[in-house]
């Protein structure tokens, strides 16, 4: 949080909704192709735009292939839903309404009706809250009357023991309301049945079944139409159980996304609880952009703003105060702040009502799935084509009498051959093609994505990130800049008073009595106790002080508490009349308190040169108040600049007294009463220090190496944030510590359109920013086409995290707000951890295009072979199983190996990848048009020449192509489970290196193997091979193992960097 000095609040954002256009409007930083695939960002992308890619698409399996998409009729009726649930909400709230004012006529009173332990029932509690009823709650005597009901002191909140805990829930419920079961393995199963091929393949395995049973008897001939559909089975089974595992990750980190922590008051003191924690009369503190956790009443508030467009669908902004005093869960506290007392929790709020008759979908096309949608598109219409082909060609060569079977006799003679055999005969040709489309058709490619979306988001919880878009995941490997915040991100947020000045001198040590007069120090506690918005918890068993709030405010009240500041006994002696919050605008709150003698006192502390700014005198050593001439103002600017040059925090604490009588009496317009902000008097300027993160330097040096520039934007003084950048390794000592690289925000936010964006490639560290700064610098970096990621954790900072490429909120310091507007949150705040997320968005591309390479090297390798040799001699050597179990290792087994690769270093020194760079890059053309042409080239050869290059002649001719077409078999899975290996790294020499930290890819390589040598050993009747003797083993692995040397030389030979389909644009236009 930067905006200077107070928790992650600013102003509102609901304040001046315009500004979201200061920039101008969003603009995508390319123009929208006509290509359906082609889509930049699935961020904020018209419906009519996904639809289209959908329509474009060929797919075998919708219901799989759409599944981790967004469902686009389920938020049609989600909308409707949601206004059915409204409407009728308001229509219950009104006939309450009419009811209760007919109770009222007829002197009816409602009077409270115990519960269990406690002095009401939860019905007249959500009835209350639901109806607003004002009037009920002032004969249950108000909030103090309600809180005794429900055995709550207002000050020190609910004891919170186990016992009270379990009674509270007992009478009033739990906060957690009953969510729709996630699909069963059944339902998973169900659907991997749904794919049109595997249909097709299934009515054709019973079809040879009978026709087999019929022709040769139950005991051999059930064996070819079986194994097919054992195989079948067996791709859905596998299919349904990977697809089952990855809905489960993603159901526990949504489960995780839902968990809110938030701060209750018990037994005095402010504890952290889980939002499914919260009780019936707990005590709540809230602040901007906090999301109202429970149905309840204000206690005390001030200034206190919520926005109830999550549960009236209407943006208005409702002011809560006496009159109004209650509150709706789920809505968000959208200025000032305040306290709550919690009435009803879960089912019984009306937000847990609305939840629980919805189902939330998590289905979100990333832009990644949409492109590997379109290549699988590309290459299924080849792979259709081509097994049309084969179809056409092998029934024309089996019904003209050219196919012969392995005794050298015609398969096929006209007037001769019986029914049911040509039927056999034609629906083995129906498989081989039908097969041919399953292996042609990448159905897995799409889906390979999801795999390693969801394999890595798991990982990105055990490296403290949080992720809310799976877009965002991916997005993130393409960033080109990080506009960071410097406190809590960069720093640790750990501050302490590290110096003072006041009475006009420096305070050495910052916490010395001795040296300041009591009538300052007296008027010091008072400014710090009553213009905050922590508070300090002494145990009445003594022990340490515990101090709750912003790092900012725990460093000031820390130091109060040293200069001998009872926090409870200053706040009881006067009382607070009107409250200006943290304002990121303005960057200072302010606070007009009521003294015992009808005195008042007006206090201000912020950003230390802007409140210096609005001083006209100070106090000195003699308690006296002089008026601050030229010299002694420069000396105070001098000190700030001082203090920020050596990085620390600068704060400056002032006061004037006011006279009561020019306050305002009524509420409305004290409400509307602007605190007076000049002619103040200066009590002490603070310098505090936040020290930068232990190894926040190396993280930013990774990022520069890895083409990412980081930003630094922040509220902080610009001498300060020069500092801190210096410390940090963004700004270089000699180089860059100078204009145009350092700007404040004042300065970026006058220029123009066109200057705005020139300066923001410059920029690398913004001071005084103001979070419609940040939202203008990401703007002009989007516009010059930047991949922005954006951190943040203040409410106003909602905007420009909503408008960056990805947006990263805080997990610690960050509202609400802040974490609903983003992409991914960090959870341990730091910046380490951010750059670990550039590292597994990068490895999320890297993992895709490893599965590409390997999975089209097996297509392009299986369809020649395949088609060659049936147009060549009407026969294919890789049958229909064979083929379904080579599809199981591309499809799943490969996705699962290859796709959940961790990151490596390596990553870390290529530059971004563009958004519109060619998925299928010059180096892979290369990888795997050497690999697919040395297999298809060796198994040809086997398949015409094999008999007598494997000495097979003196077997018989149908013994003899068995073992042959064994052969090719066995080789070409060999060559997959060795060409996996070389998959690992596309454009490294050493394939090998890391091997040992990926246990799943060594699980499935050695899975595959044992499984490849119980089909050739004990499973021939269903694959139709033969066993292999140990000559012919080794002539398979030494085929399958010259690909690793002929990948290593592979790698020496160049490649363009224009990539190859730019070259065909060119002769393309140039013909024209």
């Amino acid at each position: 949080m930067d905006e200077l000095d107070e928790p992650p609040r600013g102003s509102s954002p609901y304040r001046g909704r315009n500004d979201l256009e200061a920039g101008g409007r969003r603009s995508e930083a390319h123009e929208p192709s006509d290509d359906p695939f082609d889509i930049t960002t699935t961020k904020h992308a018209p419906l009519d735009r996904l639809r289209r890619w959908r329509r474009a698409a060929l797919v075998l399996n919708a219901s799989r292939r759409f599944r981790y998409t967004l469902d686009l009729k389920k938020e049609e009726q989600v909308k409707k839903t949601l206004q059915k649930i409204r409407a009728h909400a308001q229509a219950i709230r009104a006939a309450q309404l009419f009811k209760a004012q007919g109770q009222q006529a007829n002197g009816i009173s409602k009077t409270p009706v115990p519960s269990g332990d406690f002095g009401i029932g939860q019905e007249q509690l959500a009835v209350m809250t639901r109806d607003r009823d004002i009037s009920t709650l002032g004969e249950y005597g108000g909030v103090k009357g309600l809180a005794d009901l429900l055995k709550t002191n207002l000050e020190k909140g609910i004891h919170g023991d186990d016992a009270d805990s379990l009674a509270r829930k007992n009478t009033y419920g739990s906060n957690t309301y009953p969510r729709k079961k996630g699909r069963t393995f059944w339902m998973f199963l169900w659907e991997a049945w749904q794919d049109l091929t595997l249909i097709i393949l299934i009515i054709a395995a019973v079809a040879s079944l009978v026709l087999g049973i019929k022709s040769e008897g139950i005991k051999e001939g059930w064996y070819d139409g079986g194994s097919i559909a054992f195989a079948v089975i067996l791709v859905i089974v596998v299919t349904a159980i990977s697809d089952y595992r990855q809905s489960l990750q993603f159901q526990n980190l949504n489960d995780e996304k839902r968990n809110i922590h938030l701060e209750v008051v018990r037994g005095g003191r402010r504890v952290e609880v889980s939002i499914y924690d919260l009780l019936v009369g707990d005590v709540v503190p809230l602040n901007i952009g906090d999301q109202v956790p429970a149905d309840g009443v204000l206690i005390s508030g001030r200034s206190l703003a919520i926005d109830e467009s999550s549960m009236t669908g209407e943006s208005k902004i409702v002011h809560k105060d006496a009159n109004d005093p209650f509150l709706m869960s789920g809505c968000k506290v959208a200025d000032g702040h305040g306290t709550m007392l919690v009435t009803s929790v879960g089912i019984n709020t009306e937000w847990g009502l609305l939840m629980a008759s919805i189902s939330e979908d998590t289905g979100e096309e990333t832009p990644l799935q949409v492109r590997l949608n379109g290549v699988a598109t590309f290459i299924g219409i080849v792979g259709l084509s081509v097994a049309v082909a084969v179809l056409v060609v092998l029934l024309a060569r089996y019904f003209t009498g050219h196919t012969k079977n392995s005794d050298g006799t015609v398969q096929f003679k006209a007037g001769e051959t019986s029914g049911s055999d040509a039927v056999d005969g034609a629906i083995k040709i129906i498989t081989v093609a039908v097969t041919i489309v399953v292996v042609a058709v990448p159905e897995g490619l799409p889906l390979a994505v999801t795999l390693t979306l969801a394999y890595s988001m798991r990982k990105m919880m055990a490296d403290k990130a949080l992720v809310r878009r799976l877009s965002a995941c991916e997005t993130m490997g393409s960033a080109t800049t990080i506009c960071s915040d410097k406190t809590g991100t960069l720093t640790l947020n750990q501050m302490t008073v590290v110096e003072a000045y006041a009475c006009g001198r420096k305070v050495d040590p910052p916490d010395s009595n001795s040296q300041l007069s009591t009538s300052l120090i007296s008027l010091l506690i008072e400014g710090i106790a009553q213009n905050s918005n922590g508070s300090v918890y002494v145990p009445e068993t003594g022990g340490d002080v515990e101090i709750s709030g912003s790092p900012t405010e725990k460093a000031i009240l820390q130091w109060g508490i040293k200069l001998g500041m009872d926090f409870e006994a200053v706040r009881s002696k006067s009382s607070i009349i009107h409250v200006f919050p943290f304002n990121s605008e303005k960057k200072r709150a302010g606070v007009a308190v009521k003294l015992p003698d009808s005195e008042a006192h007006i206090h201000w502390k912020g950003a230390a040169e802007i409140v210096l700014a609005s001083c006209t005198k100070y106090m000195d050593a003699n308690d006296q108040v002089v008026a601050m001439d030229e010299d002694k103002e420069m000396y105070f600017r001098k000190t700030i600049e001082d203090m920020a040059t050596g990085s620390l925090r600068c704060i400056a604490i002032a006061y004037r007294p006011y006279d009561i009588k020019d306050i305002p009496l009524d509420e409305e317009r004290l409400a509307k009463w602007a605190l007076p902000e000049d002619e103040l008097i200066l009590l002490a300027i603070v310098g505090i220090k936040d020290p930068c993160r232990p190894g926040v330097k190396d993280a930013v040096k990774l990022c520069q190496n890895a083409g990412v520039k980081v930003r630094m934007v922040t509220g902080d003084n610009l001498q300060t944030a020069k500092a801190i950048a210096l410390e940090c390794g963004i700004l270089d000592p000699e180089a860059d510590a100078t204009p145009p690289n350092l700007i404040e925000g004042k300065s970026f936010r006058s220029l123009t359109d066109v200057e705005r964006e020139e300066a923001a490639e410059k920029i690398s560290v913004m001071g005084r920013s103001s979070p419609n700064d940040k939202l203008l610098l990401v703007q002009a970096l989007r516009r010059r086409g930047h991949v922005v990621a954006v951190t943040g954790d203040g409410t106003n900072d909602a905007p420009a995290l909503h408008e960056a490429d990805i947006g990263l909120a805080m997990g610690i310091q960050g509202t609400e707000v802040a974490k609903e507007s983003s992409d991914i949150i960090i959870l341990d705040d730091n910046f380490a951890s951010v750059v670990k997320v550039v590292r597994w968005g990068r490895s999320v591309y890297a993992n895709i295009q490893k599965f590409i390479q390997f999975q089209l090297t097996v297509n392009v390798a299986a369809l020649i072979i395949n088609v060659v040799a049936a147009v060549s001699s009407g026969d294919v050597p890789l049958n229909a199983v064979q083929l379904l179990w080579v599809n199981l290792i591309m499809d799943t087994l490969g996705a699962l190996a290859l796709a959940t690769e961790p990151p490596t270093d390596h990553l870390m020194r290529r530059h971004p990848v563009g958004r519109r760079e060619p998925l299928i890059t010059n180096i892979m053309w290369r990888n795997l048009l050497i690999q697919a042409a040395y297999q298809v080239s060796v198994l040809l050869v086997l398949n015409f020449r094999g008999r007598s290059l494997l000495n097979l002649g003196h077997d018989t001719r149908d013994h003899a192509i068995k073992v042959k077409n064994t052969l090719i078999f066995n080789a070409f899975v060999f060559c997959q489970i060795f060409n996996e290996f070389n998959a690992r790294k596309p454009d490294e020499f050493n394939v090998f290196k890391g091997i040992t930290k990926n246990r799943l890819f060594m699980g499935i390589v050695g899975l595959t193997l044992v499984l490849q040598v119980i089909i050739i050993e004990f499973l021939g009747k269903f694959t139709s091979t033969v066993r292999l003797n140990w000559k012919q083993w080794i002539i398979s692995i030494i085929i399958a193992f010259i690909s690793w040397p002929l990948a290593v030389v592979g790698k020496l030979i160049p490649v363009s960097g224009t990539p190859i389909h730019m070259y065909f644009a060119r002769i393309f236009c140039h013909r024209r």
